[in-house]
């Protein structure tokens, strides 16, 4: 998900800053396995299903509390289940670690009933109680590493304040018995349900508390798979099948996550065969596809048909201080969005994987709506027009974006064209950390991030961008009809109206452009020869608990 503006923003975009590098349908399952620094239990075992070697970068966690980014997200979904879980296919929420859920009448609570019997992988029982630790820790001052997504729980009863220190419990919170989980929100939600799904909301037993450090190399889940082993930093985390898991056991005897400096280094492994799933390096896209086939649906890997180029949840956007003289004229903001060729970006550096983005929607999210906005399209004439009309001619821009990530040169082509309609452009580049900053200080004119889904709903592409004073509002937009417009389609219950009024609200923050999207990303992986069936969803996550190798 790497380098990324704010603990979900940047968390977010940076990881669409590492795919970069290298460039966020239906879900399925699988196991894990080991490789040299596994048990020789765990060894032995991969004659029946076999060990899956999947790549990824040395993550910030897989412990859940802290999962704040792609790539230790990927081992911690194998390892925990949260309460529910989004289905693809059937386009809706499913239950995961709860069986079923009722919500009050005035739609603040929510309660919670879960599947009898389940185990951690060391024996305990999954109860009420091990969800409200879990989902407490993660507002926990005193972790020896405060959490980065503590805002998850925001919408909760006291999770703010326990996030402040100023309590020591989450009050919203409550166990009236050991298959009951009971949570109280401030204000009604009716998407929560789709919250409860981020794979950080997940349950932990006692020993996270007794031994947290250990917890943080060794995390004991409740999933299909458990650790084989620690983690070892910049080399491998080895998980193998948990035989006791309460739902449909994973065909693999296990997964080894290889870890790699980067994605070139891994595809050169993946070449080698010593990797099962890999990202495609900037111009080997045509290649693989002609050799090595295309998925049908564009997220599973099948002998054959083992390109994937299906539509994320995310996009990649200019994000505009509204706060500057330049960037707060509406002309200046309309003039840059119709300058910019989109199309020309996707097939110039990306092999025309990536679609050109109209608006904040990703369409896998809401297939079939127009949600375009009036000046996102590329039209040079008409924006030169806006230049001339407004006096705009000469006017100096900087566009700002972090170094590394091919960030550069998508930026280089979107100077071009701000120049050709009259604009003086100049860019700068900046290490992550002091881009992460200029943007919180709002020292910047415009820049880029990009966004992936936390939630798959239409909400979480709005309030945490556009609501005047969520975190990751780095445009510094202030609409106070918008900010009401949100909350109230956070009340509303029908998932058809709530949609259609959060679409509304995404025509309304496009006439005013306080973003201007560029793109939307797509899957740019290859799976090997070796692999029989393996799922990647739209947001990144790799269904190893359902995937399969060839006998």
């Amino acid at each position: 998900m790497a380098n990324q503006v704010s603990r979900r923003s940047f968390v977010k975009g940076g990881l669409a800053a590492s795919a970069l590098a290298a460039l966020s349908a239906c879900g399925k399952k699988q196991p894990a396995a080991s490789d040299a620094g596994s048990s020789s239990a765990a060894g032995s075992a991969a004659a029946a299903g076999g060990t899956f070697k999947y790549y990824i970068n040395n993550p910030v966690a897989i412990d859940p509390y802290n999962t704040q980014e792609d790539q230790g997200t990927k081992v911690e979904y194998m390892l925990f289940d949260a309460l529910t879980d989004y289905d693809w296919e059937a386009g809706k929420i499913v239950p995961k670690a709860a069986e079923s859920w009722d919500v009050s009448d005035d739609g603040l609570t929510y309660t919670f009933h879960l599947v009898k019997g389940a185990k951690f992988h060391n024996g305990d029982p999954v109860d009420a109680e091990s969800f409200k630790r879990g989902w407490q820790r993660l507002c926990d001052q005193n972790m020896a590493t405060p959490s980065e997504i503590g805002y998850h729980l925001n919408p909760v009863k006291g999770a703010v304040e326990m996030g402040k220190g100023e309590a020591d419990e989450i009050v919203g919170l409550t166990c009236p018995d050991e298959n009951t989980f009971v949570v109280e929100l401030t204000a009604p939600m009716a998407d929560f349900p789709y919250v409860c799904a981020h794979p950080a909301l997940a349950p932990v037993p006692q020993a996270a508390l007794d031994d947290p450090e250990k917890f943080l190399v060794a995390p004991i889940g409740n999933g299909p798979f458990k650790m084989d082993g620690e983690w070892k930093a910049d080399q491998y985390i080895n998980v193998v099948r948990f035989d006791d898991y309460y739902g449909e056991k994973a065909k693999l005897d296990g997964v080894n996550f290889s870890i790699q400096k980067d994605p070139d280094t891994a595809f050169r492994e993946f070449e080698a065969g010593n990797m099962d799933f890999a990202q495609i390096p900037t111009g080997r896209l045509e290649e693989l596809k002609s050799s090595k086939g295309v998925a049908e649906d564009g997220y599973t890997v099948t002998p054959g048909k083992q390109v994937l180029t299906g539509a994320e949840t995310s996009v990649y956007y200019l994000v505009v201080n509204m706060e500057d003289p330049v960037m707060s004229q509406l002309p200046v903001r309309q003039a840059i969005s119709l300058a910019i060729d989109r199309q020309k970006i996707c097939d110039s550096l990306f092999e025309g994987s990536r679609q050109p983005a109209d608006n904040f929607f990703p369409a896998v999210l809401d297939p079939g709506q127009d949600n375009a906005w009036e000046y996102c399209k590329y039209d040079p004439e008409a924006a030169k027009k806006i230049v001339d009309d407004n006096n705009l001619a000469g006017t100096k821009i900087t566009l700002s974006c972090n170094s590394g990530g091919g960030h550069e040169d998508i930026m280089a082509m979107i100077q071009e064209n701000l120049k050709a309609v009259g604009f003086e452009v100049e860019i700068s580049t900046m290490e992550w950390a002091a881009y992460l900053t200029a943007l919180g200080d709002g020292q910047f004119q415009i820049g880029r991030l990009g966004w992936i889904a936390d939630y798959p709903t239409l909400d979480n592409f709005l309030y945490p961008n556009f609501f005047s004073t969520a975190e990751n509002n780095y445009s510094k937009y202030n609409d106070p009809e918008v900010d009401k417009a949100l909350e109230d389609a956070r009340q509303i219950n029908d998932d058809d109206e709530r949609k259609a009024k959060e679409r509304e609200i995404n025509q309304t923050i496009g006439e005013q452009l306080p973003a201007i999207p560029v793109m939307f990303y797509s899957h740019n992986y290859v799976g090997s020869d070796r692999v029989q069936e393996l799922y990647f969803d739209p947001q990144g996550k790799a269904y190893l608990h359902e995937a399969s190798l060839k006998a």
